[in-house]
């Protein structure tokens, strides 16, 4: 072996799987680096962001071991190991908070994830470009409202004398008024229909995108085939957004414990609590307005922990469907 190639490192073994050694491969990141350095400093801005707003508070997830009040330091708080959460398995309101969230969460994911696939379709099938870019204006317009104005809204609409009590009034379904925020069995939809409005719109972006880079020739060759706008749909733009289609699906089913906090505090009142009470905003209530964070921050870390272990189930589960590959 020349000595060019013991100082290259090329006749070393590669390592398992052709993965180079650990020492070779430091040796070419230090290389890089040197070379391209003023290309490779540009991130050093966001690499310190992250590490003083996303990995140091990690260090506060040791209240949720502690018995931790606003008098205490994370250093003097004392240690009650496991206590905070063998409560939690005990708190019957904490389970009805899940469940709550468990049915939000699956409407949501039910209704609201196939719809915005439909609505970018629809869009992308319109043949009027000034008809299509309106569409697209209007719908993206509720994501850009923040649920105070939103929740406002539906809270006017929703009353007695609001506008959808009169339209059903005029139409002769109901005989008078009721505030359906109010019904706690009628939350659950109310939660799920204004979030799909206000985002319905908004997740057509990525698939739009995606459609837009379709081959036109497949279209042309299909027509020349015969085949129908619902057969071209079905066999090329479908085919084609599976990929988004699967990382959103994953992204989705992730976030089944995650539900809207904003929505949650706008629209929930003392009288459908039992059926809007979400985990964010039961974990909101004991810590901010109870003041047991350590409990809070146990409920907090529980959830975190299943959502990562639904995020690697779901992207198994996916890669399997899409020839064995993870799309994470």
């Amino acid at each position: 072996m020349n000595k060019l190639a013991i100082e290259t490192g090329a006749g070393k073994p590669a390592g398992p799987r052709g993965k180079k050694p650990k020492g070779q491969r430091l040796k070419e990141f230090v290389t890089d680096y040197k070379r391209q350095w003023e290309i490779q400093s540009m991130i050093l801005p966001g690499i310190i962001f992250m590490i003083i707003f996303c990995y140091i508070p990690i260090y506060g997830l040791t209240i949720a071991f502690k018995n931790y009040t606003v008098i205490d330091t994370l250093a003097t708080a004392p240690w009650v190991g496991l206590d905070n959460f063998r409560i939690i398995l005990s708190d019957k309101y904490f389970w009805d908070a899940v469940v709550n969230t468990l049915g939000i969460s699956f409407l949501k994911l039910a209704i609201g994830f196939v719809i915005p696939i439909i609505l970018a379709i629809m869009i992308y099938e319109l043949n009027s470009g000034r008809f299509k870019k309106m569409v697209q204006t209007l719908s993206y317009l509720p994501h850009f409202l923040s649920w105070i104005v939103l929740g406002g809204m539906l809270i006017t609409w929703f009353s007695t004398t609001g506008l959808f009590n009169q339209l059903l009034l005029g139409l002769g379904v109901i005989s008078q008024p009721q505030n359906i925020l109010l019904d706690a069995g009628k939350y659950w939809w109310i939660a799920t229909l204004s979030d799909i409005w206000k985002e319905a719109g908004w997740g057509t972006i990525l698939y739009l995108a995606i459609m837009s880079k379709i081959d036109p020739t497949y279209y042309e060759a299909a027509k020349i085939d015969g085949a129908s706008r619902l057969r071209q749909i079905w066999n090329i733009t479908l085919p084609n957004m599976m990929p988004i289609i699967a990382l959103n699906l994953i992204l989705t089913v992730s976030g089944l414990l995650g539900s809207n906090l904003d929505q949650t505090l706008v629209l929930m009142n003392s009288q459908n609590r039992e059926k809007a009470e979400v985990i964010n905003s039961y974990v909101y209530r004991m810590g901010m307005s109870q003041g047991d964070f350590s409990y809070a921050t146990a409920v907090g870390l529980g959830v975190s922990i299943v959502s990562v272990i639904l995020l690697l189930v779901a992207n198994k589960i996916t890669g399997k469907l899409n020839d064995n590959q993870s799309v994470l």
